[in-house]
């Protein structure tokens, strides 16, 4: 009786073992040979799942067809953006409170037309020849942009001839290792102070195939910019540019937010006319009655620069490192997750 009860239980740890390898993760295997079999499995069991999925997809949409009824939604894709942490600080369309602090904010006057946006561009002390080549390319992105150069003058002084000059904002481009890597935007009189991060720069000159802008004033898209810290960087771009764009200059300048990183492009639409099938029949026909038919086709070219933004900090007031007050700074342990924004 004993004997049978340890077989029992030496069958039951046996089932148990078979059915703890079955769930286990290749990650979890440490023999290469078996861990890269498992992993193979896995793999193909998924993807033999998928086209199931897809083909049961197909058969309900035919049959929605067929009857004349409405084909099922689409299901949406698990992304990083759609599963985001939530966050108290998302705006709302319905926010009285919100819309009654932007109306008075330090953006306002320039927003609402009051104040035309005038810009002072300028360097780090030591900055080097990629520095001023990337101003170039911003001086013919903004409008009314006028660039300073740095010596040996602190940025507190210049803030003060900023004021004393009716600017509306200072930008300050940082290089280091002869690639700008930073960028200080500050708004007058009275702040805020905005710290970026600049990667991934690429110049006019490097762009393929690239346009060259014009002086109208553009028309600015900016995208994804939900939180209330990330509403205040979009107002604090906003007013960096006339709020009367241009649009027989085609000009489009984009700042499209994606997991805290502000992507900037900047294009122009080009239409061309390209000659229909029948229209080039006609002509080899040389038929005269025939009316040409063209077709207008539109398309994005680049004018460039091309660079991405990350926000370091958002300082209340003009900028001072001793005494200045921040309103958000980002810091390491804030990146513990990799679906949690701020802007």
């Amino acid at each position: 009786m004993q004997q049978d009860k340890q077989t029992q239980n030496c069958f039951a740890w046996v089932r148990f073992i078979r059915k703890m390898k079955e769930h286990l993760l290749p990650s979890g295997i440490k023999n290469k040979q078996k861990r890269s079999e498992v992993y193979a499995k896995v793999k193909h069991e998924k993807k033999i799942e998928k086209k199931k999925k897809a083909k049961s997809r197909e058969a309900a949409l035919k049959k929605a067809l067929e009857l004349g009824e409405d084909p099922p939604p689409r299901p949406t894709p698990r992304t990083i953006e759609n599963t985001r942490e939530h966050d108290d600080t998302v705006c709302m369309p319905d926010d009285e409170e919100l819309f009654a602090v932007n109306d008075a904010d330090e953006f306002s006057s320039i927003l609402s037309r009051e104040r035309i946006p005038k810009v002072m561009l300028t360097t780090s002390r030591f900055n080097s020849t990629r520095g001023p080549a990337f101003i170039d390319n911003l001086l013919s992105v903004i409008p009314n942009s006028h660039y300073y150069k740095r010596g040996t003058y602190d940025l507190k002084k210049i803030v003060e001839y900023a004021n004393e000059k009716d600017f509306t904002s200072v930008m300050v481009v940082h290089t280091n290792r002869r690639e700008p890597d930073a960028l200080v935007v500050i708004n007058l009189p009275a702040g805020p102070t905005a710290h970026f991060k600049l990667s991934n720069v690429v110049l006019r000159k490097d762009i393929k195939n690239h346009g060259n802008p014009t002086s109208h004033h553009p028309e600015l898209v900016l995208n994804n910019f939900t939180t209330r810290l990330g509403l205040r960087i979009g107002r604090l771009i906003y007013s960096l540019f006339p709020q009367d764009p241009n649009f027989r200059g085609r000009r489009v300048v984009t700042f499209h937010n994606q997991r805290d990183f502000i992507f900037f492009r900047h294009h122009r639409y080009i239409f061309e006319t390209k000659e229909s099938k029948s229209n080039s029949k006609a002509k080899e026909q040389k038929d005269t009655d025939v009316s040409p038919l063209d077709k207008v086709k539109a398309r994005l070219q680049e004018c460039g620069p091309q660079f991405t933004m990350k926000l370091i900090s958002l300082q209340l007031g003009t900028f001072d490192t001793k005494g200045g007050e921040y309103e958000w700074v980002h810091k390491p342990e804030m990146d513990t997750s990799r679906r949690r924004f701020f802007l």
